[in-house]
């Protein structure tokens, strides 16, 4: 099962109203698209690739279009921690969350 991290739900919700700006069809498709993306998870936990800036074989990410899908897999299920774009230095997004 798949669960969401309130800080991942805020990145999402982030991610549409940037995106809206511009298109609310295409911020409708990108989140559809990272969404859809998750669902995989549940079948194929271990899809995505070790995170080259954490060394925790559970912490994994999928790459969605610009954004850095970060997701946990534990014994209880698959969580998803964060959302963050591609250019954003990782490190200072990472530390800014509480996980």
């Amino acid at each position: 099962m798949v669960k969401w991290s309130v800080p991942a739900r805020n990145d999402l919700k982030q991610i549409h109203d940037y995106i809206a700006n511009d298109s609310r069809y295409y911020a409708q498709n990108v989140i559809q698209e990272i969404v859809a993306k998750t669902e995989t998870l549940t079948e194929f936990p271990e899809i995505g690739r070790t995170i080259p800036e954490i060394s925790d074989q559970n912490i994994r990410e999928l790459i969605v279009y610009s954004y850095r899908l970060i997701y946990e897999i534990s014994g209880t299920g698959i969580e998803i921690l964060a959302i963050i774009h591609g250019r954003r230095d990782f490190n200072s997004a990472w530390d800014e969350r509480d996980h």
